[in-house]
């Protein structure tokens, strides 16, 4: 599956993607904030990209004007009260490239995400959380149209700490009020 939104190429991760991964995956700005350490070399950005990555509904964010990758983005199999079987929920995830940082790209992506999540999937509400302190996320959140619900403690497993989460939600009758221009 491939998405397309105005500036960006959504599309499924490569191995030859690691390189750029690398790129903004190292950067103590992107991982940490997330739940996740910088990433150390290409080769642990390829190990990524095979596990993490491979999966249906996770985007490679590539920039039309460069032909760059510079995010992801995409469904992480997530719920807060844990696996779900047979519940049309999921969760929503995304990193990008500090060099593009405050120009809309992330909620660009992320609408386009929800399209596919709802329309094709079948999806009928898509979670979404940051850390505290992630304002940033919790912007492209607010912008995409998601509605806080409730923050608790969790722990960090990959970062070996324990965090306070806040937890947002899209419904799919929110979002078609959305797409349609009634909100």
């Amino acid at each position: 599956m491939e998405l397309s939104t105005p500036r960006l190429h959504l599309r499924p991760f490569r191995e030859s993607d690691a390189e750029d991964l690398f790129d903004y995956a190292r950067d103590i700005r992107v991982g940490p904030i997330a739940g996740w350490p910088p990433h150390e070399s290409i080769e642990e950005s390829r190990r990524i990209i095979a596990t993490v990555f491979a999966k249906e509904g996770v985007f490679a964010m590539e920039d039309k004007a460069s032909g760059r990758v510079i995010g992801s983005v995409g469904f992480v199999d997530g719920h807060p009260a844990g696996v779900q079987p047979h519940c049309p929920d999921d969760e929503i995830g995304y990193a990008l490239h500090p060099a593009f940082w405050g120009r809309g790209l992330t909620p660009e992506a992320v609408r386009a995400v929800l399209e596919y999540g709802f329309a094709a999937l079948g999806l009928e509400r898509v979670w979404c959380g940051h850390y505290a302190g992630n304002w940033r996320s919790c912007r492209c959140m607010q912008k995409c149209g998601f509605r806080y619900q409730f923050s608790r403690s969790q722990r960090v497993e990959l970062l070996d700490e324990t965090r306070e989460c806040c937890y947002y939600l899209l419904t799919k009758e929110a979002w078609r009020e959305r797409v349609s221009g009634a909100v």
